[in-house]
């Protein structure tokens, strides 16, 4: 009973996507009545003609009669055109919705939804899940009204004709009824099973189509097939067992109705010589039948519909019903600008309750301060500066900006104060200019370009084919990785942040482009709060704040000088990583000038 309130509850949100679109919905509705009405006719009117012309054989009778059945004929097809536009019109809007509101849905859920999830399983649920969702609204919402529709409405003409014959034919009704019913029950787990794995075998394509140069470098191509084919195998055999069960239910109903037929023309026959009925009405019934059969062997179809919906509602309420913990508190305000004022007040983070990824982590930053994060992997680094726009939500604690709890200002306004550049960089498939101007409306070129300058990347962009126009590919296969990150960073610097984050962003990029890349900052970072993770001496040399992580704990902070004289965690990474760093920086100066003499 719990499983089937759940299902109806489901098929009842459904519906609401198509009630969404009244007009269109009526007109379906209406259309369809319409239609199902003069099917309904026509057999009553062929059994007229069959009766005139046994009697009388009038031929202007029958001629008007054979006129009227073409009348009928003709507006039967043109309701049935309008019915079946508008019942697509209808599947179209609700699967148009559907996509924007789970679109949506993703792009406001936090950074712990999405480290759980599988792209090519959301991928999947926005697809074909949504294509099961379309079938249903126009096949089995509307074309379901009409098998009702008609049902009851053939029924109701056969008994008027002669009730005895009626009720020979309506017996089998129950029989194919509860078959439905029991069939309904087995699709449906079986409809979820294949949309999981259609899911998972999606996830395999888009893993493989990403890492198409590390499946070829290690020479997986027949692992990767193989793989692959054990997904699209799974997915093959689930929905041969759902059509193979459709099947055998629609076996069962061809011979349902082929021993009604035989039973109406045996009885029919004899209340035809009992006088009971007539030629033209046995006619009629015989017909009637065949329309009774369409909807009665459609039970089991629209079932499968219905039942595919069901499964296919659940994943995608599943995302839309989903909560992230970063959200607008009520009365959250918006902030224009900030000077940049940062503090962090025993900030802990648990991913899923587990065991603190940062711990009791306190430090406060002055405006225009450059903050450096230091620390082995794994030691927290990312996670402090993903706290900071709220792509994560604090365990405990508190993070302030000019006073503000983070959680009292709204996500947008937050974020459109803080420019980040992610240690992964992402570069959408478009031109060079697209990329840089991204987040700004209506960037005028000259601050695209002004902002390439300051990343160092404008020299790069100028030998392209056409500049700025130059078209990157996905995921900007066409750029160099020092490439990537110098356009992440042009960037972020166009949206000209009070708050800078610089996560690892410098790690692709060889010594001497990190030079120059630093050299250009300078400027800019007058001014501004930003925080850099990075592993290399340039950078943290010159940071008014030196955070040294460890197990997620910050176990020391200071400037360069008072770290070294603490003889500590930041002396020993300046002894081992940092110190060679700068002795061949050193030397390569002196061999870059050398050279140039």
């Amino acid at each position: 009973m719990h499983q089937t309130d759940r299902s109806s509850k489901i098929l009842a949100r459904l519906i609401g996507y198509g009630w969404r679109h009244k007009l269109h919905f009526f007109g379906a509705l209406l259309t369809m009545v319409a239609s199902t009405f003069t099917v309904m006719v026509i057999p009553s009117l062929l059994g007229i003609a069959i009766d005139e012309s046994v009697s009388s054989g009038s031929k202007s009778d029958l001629l008007r009669l054979a006129l009227l059945i073409v009348f009928v004929s003709l507006l039967r097809g043109l309701f049935s055109y309008a019915h079946s536009y508008l019942s697509e019109s209808v599947s179209q809007r609700s699967a148009f919705d559907l996509r924007n509101d789970i679109f949506t849905k993703l792009q406001g859920l936090s950074f712990a939804f999405h480290d759980k999830q599988q792209t090519g399983n959301l991928m999947s649920r926005a697809t074909s899940d949504i294509d099961a969702v379309k079938w249903f609204m126009s096949m089995g919402v509307i074309r379901g009204l009409s098998t009702i529709v008609m049902f009851f409405g053939v029924s109701s003409l056969m008994l008027v004709t002669n009730w005895r014959l009626a009720l020979i034919c309506l017996v089998f009704v129950p029989i194919v009824i509860f078959r439905a019913i029991h069939m309904s029950k087995l699709l449906r787990s079986t409809w979820m099973n294949v949309q999981i794995e259609t899911g998972h075998m999606t996830t395999v394509l888009q893993e493989n189509l990403t890492g198409m140069k590390v499946v070829k470098g290690f020479g997986g191509g027949f692992y990767e097939a193989e793989r692959f084919a054990n997904r699209a195998s799974a997915v093959s055999q689930l929905t041969y067992s759902a059509t193979r069960l459709f099947a055998s239910h629609s076996s069962l109903m061809v011979l349902i109705f082929t021993l009604a037929t035989g039973v109406i023309l045996w009885f029919g026959g004899r209340e035809v010589v009992n006088d009971r009925l007539s030629f033209g009405e046995l006619g009629a019934f015989i017909l009637w039948m065949g329309l009774l059969a369409m909807p009665i062997r459609m039970i089991g179809w629209l079932l499968n519909t219905i039942t595919r919906a069901v499964a296919s509602g659940q994943r995608i309420f599943e995302i839309l019903d989903a909560e992230s913990p970063v959200k607008d508190r009520p009365g959250a305000i918006e902030i224009s600008s900030i000077k940049g004022h940062v503090k962090f007040d025993s900030v802990s983070i648990a991913y899923d309750g587990k065991s603190a990824a940062i711990k009791d982590v306190e430090f406060e930053v002055q405006p225009g301060q450059l903050v450096a994060i230091l620390g082995s992997s794994g030691s927290g680094k990312s996670t402090v500066v993903h706290l900071i726009p709220r792509f994560y939500e604090v365990t405990s604690g508190s993070i302030q900006i000019d006073g503000h709890d983070i959680r009292d200002i709204t996500i947008h306004s937050l974020r459109k104060n803080i420019g980040i550049v992610l240690q992964d960089v992402f570069v959408f498939g478009a031109t060079v200019r697209d990329n840089i101007a991204y987040g700004v409306d209506n960037a005028p070129l000259e601050d695209v370009i002004t902002a390439s300058k300051i990343a160092q990347l404008h020299d790069s962009v100028e030998s392209f084919p056409q500049g700025y126009d130059t078209w990157v590919g996905e995921r900007g296969i066409t750029l160099s990785g020092g490439q990537r990150q110098r356009l992440a960073i042009a960037r972020t610097m166009l949206l000209n942040p009070p708050i800078l984050i610089l996560d690892d962003s410098t790690s692709s990029v060889d010594v001497g482009t990190e030079y120059h890349i630093q050299q250009a900052l300078s400027s800019v970072i007058q001014g501004r709060t930003t925080f850099v993770i990075a592993h290399r001496l340039s950078t943290v040399r010159k940071a008014d704040l030196i955070l040294v992580l460890d197990k997620g704990r910050v176990v020391e902070s200071g400037t360069h000088d008072d770290l070294l004289e603490q003889n500590g965690f930041y002396q020993r990474t300046y002894e081992l990583q940092l110190k060679p760093q700068e002795q061949l920086a050193t030397s390569e100066n002196v061999n870059s000038s050398e050279v140039r003499q």
